[in-house]
């Protein structure tokens, strides 16, 4: 049954969606999207490094965004610089240096559009066993890190009398969130990534009444995007991977009208 391409690409897209929605839901608490995007970026790097080493692409990738990581904790204690001037030059040096690297490599024969907007249609069995490992694992540790996370986005001074070491939580988490991106880079590609994590966490948010209910269903919203991304991109012949991002895009627009306007909608549908 795993020997159809399409179902394994639905398998695998879900189950990296189900771990980003609630990865993602710290994201836009913590307004950390921008970081998301300097560690996707950087992961183009750890595709140069996979290259030139000639190691497993995940592992590379995960590494070097561990490295990323260190670098900048490293940077911001030093507060010469603010923190978006920092993930400005990180997230943009790191794509030049992947690029110059790679222009360098005649071998490699490799087309950058599969690393840049993914390829979700050629995940093979091992890659599920990666992304349900590493999503599962994610959403294990996220439970863990989920109170000093919460009360750090309310106010790190009173999570941190509480006990509940939010510094260490925060590194925890952007390891997850590494973690997240170097598994979802093949389904929907380097540019692409951070829109996974935001867009069903921003529609969630907007239906939600406590953090857990908005974990909860930023996690089915983007398994509904997945769902319904691959099956537009099956119908119109369109790129998976951005289809599944327009498809959460949409959702996401659907939640900005009026509850009365959602309701006629959801009518309309039936009808």
């Amino acid at each position: 049954m795993l020997d159809n391409f399409f179902l394994r690409a639905l398998i695998g897209c879900v189950g990296i969606t189900l771990a980003a929605g609630p990865l993602g839901c710290i994201v836009v608490w913590q307004r950390m999207a921008y970081f998301g995007d300097t560690i996707a970026h950087s992961a183009l790097l750890g595709v140069a490094v996979a290259f030139i080493f000639r190691i497993n692409m995940t592992l590379s990738v995960f590494i070097v965004m561990f490295m990323l990581v260190v670098i900048l904790l490293l940077l911001q204690r030093r507060q010469s610089l603010s923190s978006d001037s920092l993930l400005g030059i990180l997230s943009h040096s790191s794509l030049a240096i992947s690029l110059t690297i790679l222009s360098f490599l005649p071998w490699v024969r490799q087309d950058l559009s599969v690393y840049l907007f993914g390829d979700i249609l050629s995940i093979s069995k091992l890659d599920l066993l990666f992304i349900w490992a590493g999503g599962i694992t994610a959403l294990l540790t996220l439970i863990r890190l989920w109170q000093p996370l919460i009360a750090a986005t309310i106010s790190t001074d009173l999570a941190q009398a509480e006990g509940l070491s939010p510094e260490r939580a925060k590194i925890a988490f952007m390891l997850l969130l590494a973690l997240i991106i170097a598994i979802a880079m093949k389904i929907v590609g380097i540019l692409l990534i951070t829109a996974l994590l935001i867009l069903p966490a921003a529609t969630a948010r907007r239906l939600s009444k406590t953090p857990e209910q908005m974990a909860v269903l930023s996690a089915v919203l983007g398994a509904l995007s997945a769902i319904s991304g691959l099956y537009l991109s099956a119908i119109a012949d369109t790129p998976s991977g951005p289809s599944v991002v327009v498809a959460g895009f949409v959702m996401f627009l659907v939640s900005l009208l009026p509850f009365s306007q959602i309701k006629k909608i959801g009518q309309m549908i039936k009808s």
